[in-house]
């Protein structure tokens, strides 16, 4: 079964401890995971007006929005990098 675009066994490693300045947009990332927006080969991104509706009821200051944003953004290119590295 693959979930975001991953294989099931991806999910099956070792835990990964989460810095706790990391864990907020860990859990938005994870909640995001049926919002990929997808093309005639695969993954294209993440569908941000849902992102920045999640972000809006997150109450978060506009540096901290800013500073979500950017790293959401981060973990997208990494999890696409390694889609697209896997077709």
């Amino acid at each position: 079964m693959e979930q975001s675009g991953f294989p099931a066994e991806d999910f099956a490693s070792d835990p990964v401890e989460i810095f706790p300045d990391n864990v907020q947009v860990y859990e938005l990332f994870n909640m995001m995971g049926t919002q990929w927006r997808v093309g005639m080969n695969g993954p294209t991104g993440l569908d941000y007006n849902v992102a920045f509706h999640k972000m809006d009821r997150m109450a978060l200051s506009p540096d901290d929005y800013q500073v979500m944003e950017i790293d959401l953004r981060v973990m997208e290119n990494e999890a696409m990098r390694v889609m697209r590295q896997q077709s």
